[in-house]
């Protein structure tokens, strides 16, 4: 016996999207098989009243389906569209309810579709579209997700499943010889170096039976990539603030996630400012960068430990002249906000297999709590927080370089031509004031006006004397340190 999908939208408007999920459901090999989707414009004429047919049509269905566009739909003599009136009936029988929001910006719908948008998102699975490629990929995760969840299909968690043709020759000693020592001395573990491969993973919960797991490969595996061809971190480096072809630097970082994380890490690192100590005053150790190295090992260990590693897509990193940027395929959890990654919350990570591994050897300092580490640090080093995103099927954080955000930048104020300074000081080491007239058009005094006015908000900082003086951006937003 298949499962009723009632599929509930806007018509005329969505008319594209509606035939594509009915079409879909009917010819994926999976989903042929449990879900059978209800299109009311695909029902024969009956004599019956629409919204009582449609009404009981919800009542028979296991799963609400509701594709949310701009338009509200037409209205009854209450001022109530079909798709509320649907929506309010599976939620009155309690349904399974799913929601898919087409486009990201909100402000252009109708006000009585953000108000639907508003009461029913905070009570059921909702997630943002823009082509109909990406309604079927969530559609697909969230229709198998509730076969999981009713028990109707096995559905292991990726990081627990045993990893297809894998054996224990795949997995390599060395490896693990390396990771016993380094989680013994982090975080106290119980084994000890020269304890068996076969053993170290089964302390750790990385055997399905004697078959290593997904996320014994990924973390210990001779070569992970053979089973999974993208679990691997992408690396690009822009000059400027915008994503711009040729890429002046792009690698792509294999190997176990240890591997992946060191060395995405590095690759940041060697893309931005810092300063070294003097050899006779001070370690080496003390090289500060202008974002501290602790917040950007926890963003990229954090892509690799909670990404979604059934998706396509893999982990990308960008470094732009005022930001740095880590994509991963994955999903927020629906009953958290991007606001709360930045307070104490309660741990959720996708993948617990890998994260434990992660947080022995000091990878992440506590799991569950890489955001707040990431916010605490950017804060402390005088920059603005990290922003949090969903765009599309990958989560987003975004760390700002210096703490000139456009946000930052309206309260001061500026002229066109101030702006103009400061984008080009965004992505170029330096500028004369004979460059900043060059640059903006203005006479000589009005441009010492200009950048006198920057200097004084503590926005540039001047740099030499007399034919000699150029100007800088000031990189902190503590006053103490600019």
């Amino acid at each position: 016996m298949t499962i009723g999908i009632f599929v509930s939208s806007v018509q005329k408007e969505l008319n594209e999207e509606r035939a594509a999920i009915r079409d879909y459901i009917k010819t994926d090999p999976l989903l042929r098989i449990y879900f059978d989707p209800f299109l009311f414009e695909y029902i024969p004429a009956v004599d019956r009243e629409p919204e009582e047919l449609y009404l009981s049509e919800v009542d028979g269905c296991s799963i609400y389906l509701g594709i949310f566009g701009n338009e509200y739909g037409p209205e009854n003599k209450k001022g109530i569209s079909p798709v509320e009136r649907e929506f309010e009936r599976a939620t009155e029988k309690s349904k399974h309810r799913l929601i898919f929001l087409k486009g990201k910006d909100d402000s252009k719908r109708h006000p009585k579709m953000q108000k639907l948008i508003s009461r029913a998102t905070p009570h059921v699975v909702r997630r943002r579209f823009t082509t109909i490629d990406e309604l079927k990929k969530e559609l697909f995760a969230a229709l198998v997700q509730f076969l999981c969840d009713n028990k109707i299909i096995s559905c292991m968690p990726f990081d627990e499943s045993a990893c297809p043709g894998a054996t224990l020759k795949d997995i390599s000693d060395e490896k693990v010889a390396w990771f016993i020592p380094v989680a013994k001395k982090e975080r106290g573990f119980p084994l000890n170096p020269g304890t068996p491969t076969e053993q170290v993973l089964k302390h750790l919960d990385l055997l399905e039976g004697s078959q290593p797991t997904n996320a014994a490969i990924l973390l210990f595996g001779v070569k992970p990539q053979k089973f999974m061809p993208t679990a691997e971190i992408k690396c690009m480096h822009y000059h400027g603030t915008i994503v711009a072809k040729p890429i002046p630097s792009h690698q792509i970082f294999t190997g176990t996630l240890f591997d992946q994380a060191d060395q995405a890490t590095d690759f940041i690192l060697s893309k931005i400012n810092r300063i070294v100590p003097p050899r006779d005053s001070a370690p080496v150790s003390e090289t500060k960068y202008e974002i501290p190295k602790e917040v950007i090992q926890e963003a990229v260990v954090n892509a690799v430990a909670h990404r979604d590693y059934t998706s396509a897509a893999s982990v990308q990193v960008s470094v732009f002249s005022d930001r740095i940027e880590v994509r991963n395929p994955g999903h927020l959890p629906p009953d958290l906000t991007f606001e709360d990654l930045k307070i104490k919350h309660s741990s959720r990570p996708r993948n617990h297999r890998i994260a434990l591994p992660l947080y022995l050897t000091h990878y992440i300092e506590k799991i569950g709590y890489g955001t707040i580490q990431m916010t605490t640090g950017c804060r402390d080093a005088g920059l603005p927080e990290p922003e949090f995103a969903q765009s599309g099927g990958e989560f987003v954080v975004i760390l700002w370089r210096d703490w000139l955000t456009e946000s930052v930048l309206a309260k001061f104020g500026l002229n066109e031509r101030q702006n103009m300074i400061i984008v080009f000081l965004k992505s170029h080491a330096r500028i004369t004031n004979a460059e900043c007239q060059s640059l903006t058009g203005a006479a000589r005094k009005a441009t010492s006006r200009d950048l006198g006015g920057l200097v004084d908000a503590g926005l540039l900082i001047r740099v030499g004397e007399r034919r000699g003086v150029y100007y800088v951006l000031a990189r902190s937003n503590r006053k103490d340190t600019i």
